[in-house]
């Protein structure tokens, strides 16, 4: 199995920025596709960005896309998404995903998650 753990959250102006990041443990980093995805209270959990297994292959929700940024570094077994011009409906919590073979942007395919990290965007 494979661990994750998420950090870099907290609390931003709109506008601002933060870096969250994501430890892996357990597996090799090229064994698996890793995703970013995040949820509000009363809401479903909604993807908001992917990278394939080599980091060559990136996707993101429209709503982020031109926005943030995700990568990997599977030497040191992390992923990474900064988080550029945050707006309040970007507020909730973020959750770093894993999931053997190719990349997906659905959320029941992955199957090892993080604890989340709460970002909170204020106007």
């Amino acid at each position: 199995q494979v661990q994750l753990v998420e950090s870099g959250g907290g609390l931003v102006q709109a506008g601002g920025s933060l870096r969250l990041s994501c430890a892996a443990s357990g597996r090799t980093a090229s064994t698996y596709a890793m995703g970013w995805f995040r949820q509000a209270p009363g809401k479903e959990r909604e993807f908001v960005a992917a990278v394939s297994r080599s980091g060559r292959t990136t996707s993101y929700a429209d709503s982020v896309k031109g926005r943030f940024t995700i990568s990997r570094d599977n030497a040191n077994n992390r992923v990474y998404l900064q988080m550029n011009s945050l707006k309040p409906e970007d507020t909730a919590v973020y959750y770093c995903a894993a999931r053997l073979g190719l990349g997906s942007a659905r959320v029941e395919e992955y199957e090892s998650w993080g604890q989340g990290t709460q970002v909170t965007v204020s106007s």
